[in-house]
C-alpha cells in the first residue's frame, strides 16, 4: 500500500467524524479523515500528522489524514489501507494460516455481508474479513475502539460459512510494528469479544499481522500472538 504525495502537518481540532483542521506550514486547512473511529487517543491536538493530497476535481478538501505520530511511533489511520495491504499480503502467500492462493476477488457477497476477500487454492475455498487496528495500550494492541455491531454481525456470519465448509478467517491488520499482543477490546465491546472467541471456538481463524509502516507505505509485516480470554 503506497501513497503518493505525502506531507505533514499539526493537528488542531476534529469537528465531526469526516473533517479536520491541520495546521501547514502555519496555514490552517481543512482535511479528510480517512477514518471514521474515534481514534481519540490518535488524534489530540499538537500531534504530527501525515497527509496525502489527494486528485480530482469533486474532492471538497486538498489532503486526507493517513497516518499519525503517538509517542514517536507512526500509526497508519486509514481504514481503506489494511484490506489493500491484507489482499497483497494474501496474494504474495505470506499469511501463513492462508498460504498461497490461486484466485483472489475482494469484497464479495456472502449471505448479508459482503467480505474483504474470498480466495480459491486447489480444491480450498475461504473468505477473510480484515479488521483495522490503530488502538495501542502499554505495547499491546486492541479492537475495536468503538463498539461495533458490524463486526459482531461479521463474525456470526463467519461461523456459518465456515459451517458450509468455507475456510473462514478474520484478519487484523495491526497499523503499526507490533512487540506485544493483539486482545479483543472487551471493556469497550463486550459483545464483539464474546463473538470473536465463539467464532474461533466454531473454527474461524483469529489471525493478527503487524505492518511495516513509513510516511507513504504500509506493508503487512509479521504475525502478532492474538489472546482472546
Amino acid at each position: 500500500m503506497i501513497y503518493g504525495n505525502v506531507r505533514k502537518g499539526i493537528f488542531l481540532r476534529r469537528p465531526n467524524r469526516f473533517v479536520a483542521y491541520v495546521d501547514i506550514d502555519g496555514a490552517e486547512e481543512k482535511v479528510h479523515v480517512k477514518n471514521t473511529g474515534r481514534c481519540r487517543e490518535l488524534l489530540v491536538p499538537g500531534a504530527q500528522v501525515v497527509l496525502e493530497e489527494g486528485l480530482g476535481e469533486k474532492r471538497k478538501t486538498k489532503y486526507s489524514i493517513t497516518a499519525v505520530y503517538k509517542n514517536g511511533i507512526i500509526i497508519n489511520m486509514d481504514s481503506q489501507a489494511p484490506n489493500a495491504a491484507a489482499a497483497e499480503a494474501v496474494l504474495d502467500g505470506r499469511i501463513a494460516e492462508i498460504g498461497s492462493v490461486d484466485i483472489l476477488k475482494r469484497e464479495v457477497k456472502y449471505l448479508n455481508s459482503r467480505f474483504d476477500i474470498y480466495y480459491e487454492a486447489g480444491s480450498r475455498k475461504g473468505f477473510a474479513e480484515v479488521k483495522g487496528v490503530t488502538l495501542e495500550k502499554g505495547g499491546d494492541v486492541y479492537f475495536p475502539d468503538a463498539p461495533t455491531d458490524r463486526g459482531r454481525k461479521h463474525l456470526l456470519e463467519l461461523v456459518k460459512a465456515a459451517e458450509e465448509g468455507y475456510e473462514a478467517s478474520v484478519i487484523f491488520i495491526v497499523q503499526l510494528k507490533c512487540g506485544g499482543v493483539f486482545r479483543p477490546n472487551a471493556e469497550t465491546d463486550p459483545k464483539f469479544a464474546e463473538a470473536l472467541r465463539f467464532a474461533a471456538q466454531k473454527g474461524v481463524n483469529i489471525i493478527a499481522y503487524d505492518c511495516f509502516v513509513e510516511e507513504n507505505e504500509m506493508t503487512v509485516n509479521k504475525r502478532v500472538k492474538v489472546e482472546l480470554e
